[in-house]
């Protein structure tokens, strides 16, 4: 019997002409994909969606008539499952605009390929950035297990380790944002460990949404900058397009950014901030992976592990996209696995537990244990 893939439907909305004939050119030379209708703006776009039928639309922030986030806030009415992609300018405005959608419930972003000077760099930075989240969003991309040196993920039970725990990484890509916000909100304001943490995302961005998180929670809530001491009750994201590292001197713990060469294709990335706090840290680190695709992670958990620390992962089903946390979980490396509403309180119990008193400490393992009876 011959299986036959059924192409992903896409409706194309932005008021500009050459955009959306850019996307359509460029996303319909992609077999995975059937663009099946364009719109210039929103009213005509909710009108097309319940005879098109589409599995995702691509919608553009700023439009007449209906910008993106009143469409999207409409869409969301009717349709609370449809993926959709935000489509914004790598600008204040766009990228402001951008995490409101995200908080309005779109699922995704993409940044337009603007002032590129040639149709093909423009064509190559969506088939780099827009088609693989498209694919993403839609079950289209498999998870792949990635090489682990010296040993198969089966052999990776260990004896369950109880550090005291001195800093919370966090690793997050697709749907990140709205993860975060969920998360960080909820952590005490006297939580006695400091908080590094790698979201996927340009520049702009991360500024603005370590703004908006700061605003939303109990912790001090910051870009991460060059130099800056890491303290307790204390969260810091790394800047876009810059990797952030942790490197402890003479007693403190202080971040480093670099703009070395990306790593799976992400900078900044996690694996390049988890194998520094691995170093920093050695065994008392908690690390969690969130919701997001592709793999960066893994291979930072690896080290994470290596060293003696714990890593926990967000659950599939809470997730956006369960590419990185489920591969940190297929290759075996995740002490346990939690739904996106227990996470903040997990976090807070593992630190407050592993820096109590020896006899507390030790009944710490009952999740870990809970984990891999499953």
């Amino acid at each position: 019997m011959q299986f036959v893939m059924t192409p992903i439907r896409i409706l194309v909305v932005d008021d500009s002409v050459v955009i959306r004939k850019l996307l359509s050119a460029t996303l319909s030379g992609d077999p995975a994909f059937e663009v099946v209708g364009t719109a210039s703006d929103g009213r005509l776009a909710l009108a097309k969606i319940p005879v098109l039928k589409p599995d995702l639309v691509t919608l553009d922030v700023e439009m007449p008539v209906m910008d993106g986030l009143e469409t999207l806030a409409a869409l969301r009415k009717s349709y609370p499952r449809m993926p959709v992609i935000m489509f914004s300018t790598l600008t204040e405005h766009g990228a402001a605009a951008t995490l409101e959608a995200l908080a309005l419930g779109a699922s995704d972003y993409a940044t337009k390929p603007s002032n590129t000077g040639s149709p093909a760099v423009a064509i190559e930075r969506i088939r780099v950035e827009l088609i693989p989240k498209i694919k993403a969003l839609c079950g289209a991309a498999s998870l792949k297990l990635v090489p682990l040196a010296g040993s198969h993920p089966a052999m990776k039970v260990r004896s369950p380790s109880n550090p005291r725990i001195e800093v919370v990484a966090i690793g997050t890509s697709t749907g990140g944002p709205n993860a975060l916000a969920e998360v960080l909100p909820q952590i005490p304001n006297d939580f006695p460990v400091p908080i590094v943490v790698v979201q996927h995302m340009p520049p702009i961005f991360t500024r603005l949404l370590a703004d908006r998180l700061a605003k939303q929670s109990a912790i001090l809530i910051d870009e991460g900058r060059a130099g800056a001491i890491l303290r307790a009750g204390q969260a810091w994201i790394a800047p876009g397009d810059f990797h952030m590292k942790v490197l402890r001197a003479t007693g403190d713990c202080r971040l480093t950014l670099n703009q070395g060469p990306p790593e799976n294709s992400c900078r900044p990335a996690v694996d390049v901030l988890f194998r520094s706090v691995a170093q920093a840290y050695g065994a008392n680190v908690l690390a969690v992976v969130m919701t997001g695709m592709g793999a960066d992670g893994v291979l930072g958990a690896q080290e994470i592990r290596n060293a003696g620390g714990n890593v926990i992962v967000q659950d599939e089903a809470s997730s956006v996209v369960w590419g990185m946390p489920g591969l940190v979980h297929a290759s075996g490396l995740a002490d346990a696995t939690y739904p996106l509403d227990r996470l903040a309180t997990e976090i807070t119990r593992r630190v407050l537990q592993s820096r109590s008193s020896p006899a507390a400490a030790g009944v710490k393992s009952y999740s870990t244990l809970e984990h891999r009876a499953q």
